[in-house]
């Protein structure tokens, strides 16, 4: 019934979105642990630009379509947007810079700020999941 509503597919990208930041979490830990090994290089996670991208490529699809019949399953599509189920996070490494002598990468300061940071994004979107399931009961109550 809900399926292919707005409201599903938020509920999805805050879940999924929740998944990014307990995962962001873990890679700001551990970039905070290695703040003092030699030649340990930071590593950063990467998704909102991914995702953004993935929706954007929605809606050029809808548009600058251009309608094709496709007879056989080899023929290529002209455009096919991605599909932002498909987003995974990923953690890459940063190797190009350096802060310190010993080749080590981790400003502290910056990484204890990205925690803070990624800590609000969690709160927010645990109080925004929170609101979308009060709502849905509240429909499935005047129901």
């Amino acid at each position: 019934m809900f399926e292919k509503t707005h409201f599903m597919k938020t509920q999805y990208l805050l879940e999924k979105g929740l998944e990014t930041v307990m995962f962001r979490r873990r890679v700001i830990a551990d970039n905070i642990a290695n703040a003092d090994v030699p030649h340990f290089k930071r590593s950063e996670v990467l998704f909102e630009e991914m995702l953004r991208r993935a929706i954007e490529s929605e809606k050029t699809e809808k548009l600058n379509a251009v309608p094709t019949k496709i007879t056989h399953e080899r023929h290529i599509e002209f455009f096919k947007p991605l599909d932002y189920r498909a987003v995974q996070p990923k953690a890459h490494i940063d190797y190009l810079t350096t802060m310190r002598a010993d080749g080590n990468n981790v400003d502290i300061e910056k990484e204890v700020a990205l925690a803070s940071q990624n800590q609000m994004q969690y709160a927010i979107m645990v109080d925004r999941l929170n609101q979308n399931i009060r709502q849905l009961n509240m429909v499935m109550r005047l129901a």
